[in-house]
């Protein structure tokens, strides 16, 4: 990577796009009751003595309305959630929901090997894109290196892959791989931030987390173009089920007008939080367009969460900070996330940068007796701005490809 010259900073100021105000959504009215099916059968008594064809329409439009019944459509407004469930080829599990497309043999042996005493397990989810060398899977696993005293997490890691080749080069790197395929996608290539490729990628990986928490482990979900450099569980709430990092922190970590960021969160498996996450992924369907991280700033006000008793936290940046916000205590942070920054290129530009910083940080430290240095991260130089300049088209990562 270029040196380039850099000046010190003490807010980065970058222009999100990605967090907006949520308004808590209004309680929807029930749908109402179809009226019973007897005065059906009586009204066309007669049709039974008609022809073979007359019978055959009587009974597809009965069914048609008992599959109504059962499985009224999503009305914008009205639709519950809860009430969904996908056809898919897999079994239900104990509470009646399904595990689409999971090797659930394979998921749980790796589960049981990744896992720290208490049945918790870091994830991560990564794409050919972000796999490729001097990429950010590679900045990734070194944050974990040079971090101070968590290179002892990296073998506690799940890194789950959304496409072959992925999968491939995280076998050569790591030991705690697991393949996640989608019938009919390919998430190989950039995903730019709100595309379409993007979005079915968010919601798989929510859908996924769940399962996750069905099988009984806790996890601590961390986007791959976050850094570690600390140890975070000890700033973790104790008595919180469901815990996220912040784009923009108010200093009240009960408050749900926090602006949340879903590249980090720490869950707890219990029933209230597989309930949690089976109502988020299925709210895709109320708020359609609209990325995970979105949706959860419109059901965290939703009457649901206080009803199933799901304890929210949101995470001080002090110690889980970002480019929106950035930890300006290098004494104090656990963690650092390229948010409110798109294109690999650039996160993976300014993530080098940052890395430099902390080894910096940690010289600095050690030719000194004691330890009071704070140190300044350096200002960004690709992510400021990336939202406003325009997008280069997607790279493609199969084709002329040096392995």
């Amino acid at each position: 990577m270029k040196e380039q010259t850099h000046r010190p900073y003490h807010t980065m100021g970058l222009e999100s796009g990605q967090n907006k105000a949520a308004n808590p959504d209004e309680q929807s009215p029930s749908l109402s009751q179809p009226s019973e099916f007897s005065f059906l059968l009586f009204h066309h008594r007669k049709l039974f003595k008609q022809t073979p064809k007359m019978v055959i329409i009587f009974a597809t439009v009965a069914i048609s309305c008992l599959l109504l019944y059962h499985h009224p459509l999503p009305l914008s407004g009205n639709y519950n959630p809860l009430a969904d469930s996908e056809h898919i080829e897999n079994s239900l599990n104990q509470y009646g929901y399904r595990f689409p497309g999971i090797n659930l043999d394979e998921l749980k042996s790796i589960l049981e090997n990744a896992t720290m005493g208490t049945n918790t397990v870091i994830i991560t989810t990564m794409n050919d894109a972000w796999t490729e060398p001097d990429s950010m899977f590679d900045l990734f696993l070194e944050s974990f290196r040079i971090g101070n005293q968590t290179k002892r997490f990296l073998k506690h890691i799940v890194v789950v892959t959304l496409d072959q080749k992925a999968y491939s080069r995280c076998l050569k790197l790591h030991p705690h791989c697991y393949n996640l395929s989608t019938r009919g996608m390919d998430f190989s290539g950039e995903a730019y931030f709100m595309a379409a490729d993007y979005l079915k990628m968010m919601w798989r990986r929510i859908d996924f987390l769940r399962t996750v928490l069905d099988l009984g482990y806790s996890f601590l979900f961390t986007d791959a173009d976050i850094m570690w450099f600390r140890d975070p569980f000890p700033q973790f709430h104790k008595d919180a089920d469901f815990q996220i990092a912040c784009d923009y922190f108010n200093g009240n970590p009960y408050d749900l007008n926090n602006l949340p960021n879903g590249g980090f969160n720490y869950v707890k498996s219990n029933k209230k939080t597989i309930q949690f996450y089976k109502f988020w992924y299925n709210s895709r369907l109320t708020y359609p367009s609209m990325h995970d991280q979105d949706v959860f700033n419109k059901i965290k006000y939703n009457p649901f969460i206080k009803n199933v008793g799901l304890q929210i936290r949101f995470l001080d940046t002090a110690y889980f900070g970002g480019f929106c916000q950035p930890s300006k205590d290098l004494n104090k942070v656990c963690t650092m996330h390229a948010n409110c920054c798109v294109g690999l290129e650039n996160k993976v530009n300014d993530l080098g940068i940052m890395l430099g910083d902390w080894r910096n940080y940690t010289r600095s430290l050690n030719n000194q007796t004691t330890h009071e240095s704070v140190g300044l991260w350096t200002i960004p130089q690709l992510c400021r701005g990336s939202f406003q300049r325009p997008r280069p088209p997607p790279k493609k990562y199969d084709k002329g490809r040096k392995n």
